[in-house]
């Protein structure tokens, strides 16, 4: 990433996408900042060093996303940020709330990166970041909806490396533990490793610095979450299953 590069924020008006929206910015990056929120965003573009447009979106609207993405233009880059949460067992289901989330997180993503990711083939240069969670690494009790979405857009950048790893387009993930945001202020349970926006915000930006297709933080905690893949299922859920 160098000064002067154009990247697109999809949802820049919280938490860490505030937060990389504002290291970004200081490192120079011209930046588009998408969310729902529009007076937020002003106030964030406002506040940042470096150029910055604000273009409100709701990413569960094709159309419109299709309408910011042309009228943002040409891009160096997009992170996608967005997200919404709920805690959820299964005893409790609430499908509006899963329906949101599946929609915003995972779907959402899939619509921003079917406005950008062919543009970037054609002309063989971008940089694209989807934010997924350690949580999407195998399924866990209380993540209803939310871990199911990650896992589905960890396993889209997956697919999108796949077919660009050859090329000049430049694709990561990056899976987050816990970060102290409005959303995660829903939980009711000691949450471990947990951090800051302004720290996450830290890793993030140094993952997309580097050459990494993935990166997994706090690396102590994602550790648990990598391993458990090695787990058999039988002994997975005796472990980590509720009861």
């Amino acid at each position: 990433m160098e000064a002067g590069k154009r990247y697109w924020l999809v949802g820049a008006s919280e938490g860490l996408g505030r937060a990389v929206a504002q290291k970004l910015s200081a490192l120079g990056v011209e930046l588009a900042l998408s969310a729902r929120s529009e007076d937020r965003l002003r106030d964030l573009s406002d506040s940042l060093p470096s150029p910055s447009t604000v273009h409100p979106l709701d990413v569960r609207n094709l159309d419109e996303v299709r309408r910011v993405a042309g009228e943002i233009g040409p891009l160096d880059g997009v992170v996608f940020l967005a997200g919404v949460y709920w805690p959820m067992e299964a005893s409790e289901w609430d499908s509006e709330a899963v329906e949101a989330m599946c929609d915003i997180n995972f779907t959402g993503a899939a619509r921003v990166m079917g406005a950008v990711v062919p543009q970037m083939i054609a002309q063989d240069r971008g940089h694209v970041v989807l934010i997924g969670s350690l949580s999407g690494f195998r399924g866990l009790p209380g993540a209803i909806g939310y871990g199911a979405s990650k896992a589905a857009v960890m396993h889209l950048a997956e697919d999108i490396h796949a077919e660009t790893v050859r090329t000049n387009v430049h694709v990561q993930l990056v899976n987050p533990g816990f970060i102290k945001t409005r959303l995660t202020d829903k939980n009711d349970f000691k949450m471990p490793f947990v951090m800051g926006p302004e720290q996450a915000a830290d890793h993030v930006v140094a993952a997309m610095q580097s050459r990494r297709f993935q990166t997994n933080f706090p690396r102590v905690f994602s550790w648990l979450f990598r391993g458990a893949n090695f787990l058999p299922a039988t002994l997975y859920y005796r472990l980590f299953g509720k009861g």
